[in-house]
């Protein structure tokens, strides 16, 4: 049963992803150039939702699936050092192959095969960080 609330939970978000044309290169391209906002309302919209979730969550004492308390706590302090680098990494990677890892599953199923070239990379770099993770700053 878990898995298929998952399931119906990622089916819905590669329709918003494919119907706000968030998986289309020309749109990231153009948000990269400051030539479109339409990028930076979905961005801004799905900020604004998350907040209003998360403080939901907050207010109405929300368990997970599991029946456990959602805890919400930050449990490291805050690295602003490590936040910049990553995040440049992260939009280095987003601007040149013009999609982020949330998406790459919907271009798949989208049929877009190219996406498979983008899975590799991903998990490539996902387990680069995994042998250099005590080597990093944290």
């Amino acid at each position: 049963m878990r898995n298929i609330a998952f399931m119906f939970v990622g089916v819905f978000f590669g329709i918003i992803m494919t119907k706000s044309e968030a998986i289309s290169w020309f749109r990231i391209y153009e948000m990269f150039r400051f030539e479109s906002f339409h990028m930076y309302g979905i961005i801004g919209t799905a900020v604004v939702l998350g907040a209003a979730i998360v403080a939901i969550m907050k207010k109405t004492k929300m368990k997970t699936l599991d029946g456990e308390l959602v805890d919400l706590k930050r449990k490291i302090p805050l690295n602003w050092k490590r936040h910049i680098i990553a995040g440049s990494i992260f939009g280095l990677g987003w601007a040149v192959i013009g999609c982020c890892p949330g998406p790459i599953y919907v271009l798949l199923g989208n049929g877009y095969s190219i996406a498979i070239l983008f899975l590799v990379a991903a998990l490539a770099g996902t387990f680069t960080y995994g042998l250099l993770r005590n080597k990093l700053p944290h």
